[in-house]
């Protein structure tokens, strides 16, 4: 499944997908001729493009060979956080000024009064009221005064703003005014980039709908510029077809439809270890599985039930200010490989979510930290040699054990490897928690899935997890360290629709919701054709969001097309709120919230090469000194090198397993078998 970049002949064919993460930029390479992989990592720079055309130089690969080019991001969900983004000005009606400061009223830590909330990301001065109003059921009561919207358009010009939210109240229900006042605005400031909210998220709840409309606003000049200057510097370099860049729903959009939905990119990143996670699965034969992606500082975990990843749009970058765009369910915890170990008030040994992050980093590292953590922890036990990445970092055992000694061994009265043990036990019991939340609070039952473990630390921990759980398989990736990277070459281009539609079941007239559906679909066929999509490409699936009458909580139901009955979206309605809420009342009224229509542009997809057994034994590179939770003291353990273990290779636990990006432990009892794709495959024996 592996290509050395020397052997790679020029004018050969390459997919290439490229994840830009804080620390480092991962890059996958895909040979379409062959199905071969290769990968390479270079740091991530001040302007993220030069680490992209880093990385792909790094992997010997030239631009003008590249046939698909995707890429996933932090770049939105950073600009969120750290507020780095153009001024934009918000537009609403008058009275509701404040709609998105208000918020609901609720907070993250309910306990806390002095915790100050994060304003919203257009401040109230650049929040400009105008008179207009449309009902409840869209009827234009006050339409826009053209010398009002002027006077505003003369305002945001004065201030040099060229980024608008348009906001009014009720206009999902009727979006004339909006359009109305953009039109305004166009004539008057024909370089604003303007995103209105009924274009943006047609959905009842004007603070949900207002907040997705801001955060898309203030990232389209962000994605714009970003998206752009990349499509440059590729086609500078010889490449020729669209730059794909993931969105959080986990499918891929073009540079322009990025400049229009910059929304969707946040998320971006975690959505691609989701759909990496998948593809893995699958190959190895699981159509269930659990994602296990534990990074340096924080872990992300989701789950994908009959071939199908959890889609949610309750999500957020920062609490208080909804993003409604869906996006793959994903659950991060602060458990990664720098997470600190620490006693709290109570004298009970706590860990993350503070992190050591990458300067200083963990104390083994030798940068100034002298702080525990799990890498400390996992470096003293000697899971963890003294060198990473191939030699680029070095590891100090003994201030690893220093650090473990003073702030959890001696205050805890343990020896130092009974503390490393126990910090583990401690990260592993978090992680166990999450899973739990992903799965059987959702009403699934973790024995029936496989944890996919990666992340630079997933598959240190993927074992003794597995275990905790009754997880009967852990699958390890050929690239772990890397695999989110790998996701970005598995996507379609995709977009997601919707509008309301609340009506009950009894009222529905089927013609009209077909016409309904056929408006959303053609939206759809028009987004897809403006990116270049040809209509043999394109494929369309139709969902319902149903809820028992009464209720707010809707779930979504696929439904086929052409619509002519809704009774089988029905009972599937009763079935899957039965295994989501516990409970289901197929004797209750039940009403439609909304429809909505998926549609995507589908990419060709090449094969991944299956390499066959070739009858050869897996050889040890070495042995160390290794601490098990299960044996009483270390053992000397054999160490292998991943890169020279091929399809049909079996390796018995105890054992440890390095390669460039990762390490996996193999516990005692345990073998690890290598698949036909290169992924290493751990049955975990029922607890007695």
């Amino acid at each position: 499944m592996y290509d050395e970049p020397s052997t790679i002949r020029k004018g050969t064919a390459m997919r290439v997908a490229c994840d830009v993460g804080g620390t480092f930029t991962d890059v996958c390479f895909l040979n379409e001729a062959t199905g071969t992989m290769h990968v390479a990592k270079t740091p991530t720079t001040v302007d993220p493009i030069d680490g992209v055309i880093a990385g792909i130089a790094a992997g010997g690969v030239n631009l003008a060979d590249i046939s698909l080019f995707a890429h996933g991001t932090t770049l939105a969900t950073n600009a969120l956080i750290t507020r780095k983004f153009p001024p934009a000005i918000m537009i609403t009606t008058e009275g509701f000024r404040d709609v998105i400061e208000i918020r609901r009223g609720t907070r993250n830590d309910l306990w806390d009064t002095y915790k100050e909330m994060a304003g919203p990301y257009i401040p109230r001065r650049d929040r400009l009221t105008i008179r207009e109003r449309v009902d409840y059921s869209g009827k234009v009561l006050v339409e826009v005064d053209e010398a009002e919207a002027r006077e505003v358009a003369r305002v945001i010009a004065k201030r040099g703003v060229k980024t608008v939210a348009i906001c009014f109240v009720n206009a999902f229900a009727n979006p004339a005014n909006e359009q109305r006042m953009r039109d305004i605005l166009e004539s008057a400031l024909p370089d604003c980039s303007i995103s209105l909210s009924s274009d943006i998220m047609p959905e009842i709840f004007e603070h949900e709908r207002f907040s997705t409309t801001v955060a898309n606003a203030v990232l389209s000049p962000v994605a714009g510029a970003y998206t752009r200057d990349l499509a440059t510097r590729m086609e500078e370099g010889g490449y020729t077809e669209d730059v794909l860049l993931l969105h959080s729903g986990g499918g891929v959009v073009t540079a322009k439809g990025a400049s229009k939905f910059a929304g969707r990119l946040a998320a971006s990143g975690i959505a691609a270890g989701a759909i990496a996670s998948r593809f893995v699965a699958r190959l190895s034969g699981f159509e269930d599985s659990i994602s296990l992606d534990m990074g340096g500082t924080s872990t992300d975990i989701s789950l994908c039930n009959k071939g199908e990843l959890s889609v949610t749009d309750d999500w957020h970058v920062e609490y208080g200010y909804p993003i409604k765009f869906p996006s793959i369910e994903v659950l991060t915890i602060g458990a990664g490989g720098g997470s600190l170990a620490w006693i709290d008030d109570a004298k009970s040994l706590r860990n993350g979510p503070q992190s050591a992050g990458s300067n200083p980093g963990p104390a083994c590292y030798d940068r100034g930290g002298d702080q525990p953590t799990n890498c400390d922890a996992n470096v003293l036990l000697g899971r963890l040699g003294t060198r990473l990445a191939g030699g680029a970092v070095g590891l100090d055992r003994d201030l690893a054990e220093a650090a473990i000694r003073k702030h959890v061994a001696d205050p805890l009265g343990l020896t130092p490897e009974e503390a490393a043990i126990a910090v583990l036990k401690v990260a592993n019991a978090n992680m166990a928690d999450a899973v739990r939340l992903v799965s059987i609070r959702k009403g699934h039952d973790p024995r029936d899935f496989a944890l996919v473990a990666f992340g630079g630390a997933g598959a240190l921990h993927g074992a003794a997890l597995a275990r905790d759980l009754s997880i009967p398989t852990v699958l390890v990736p050929p690239n772990p360290g890397v695999t989110s990277a790998l996701g970005c070459l598995l996507v379609d281009i995709t977009h997601d629709i919707s509008q309301m539609y609340l009506h009950n079941i009894d009222e529905i007239e089927l013609p009209d919701m077909e016409a309904a559906f056929v408006e959303l679909e053609k939206e759809g066929f028009d987004r897809l054709s403006n990116e270049g999509v040809a209509p043999k490409d394109m494929v369309f699936e139709r969902f319902i969001d149903m809820r028992y009458l009464g209720q707010w909580r809707a779930m979504a139901i696929q439904v086929s097309s052409p619509l002519t009955t809704l009774a089988d979206a029905v009972a599937s309605f009763h079935v899957d709120h039965g295994r989501e809420h516990n409970y289901s009342r197929p004797d209750a009224p039940v009403e439609i919230y909304r429809i909505s229509v998926r549609a995507t542009g589908m990419t060709q997809k090449a094969e991944f090469a299956r390499n066959e057994p070739d009858g050869a034994a897996a050889t040890p590179v070495g042995t160390r000194m290794v601490r098990f939770d299960e044996l009483p003291e270390a053992i000397e353990t054999p160490i292998y090198d991943r890169d020279r273990l091929t399809a049909g290779m079996r390796v018995e636990g105890p054992a440890i397993i390095e390669q460039l990006d990762s390490t996996i432990l193999v516990p005692p009892g345990i073998s690890a078998d290598v698949d036909p794709y290169l992924t290493i495959r751990m049955d975990i024996p029922p607890a007695d």
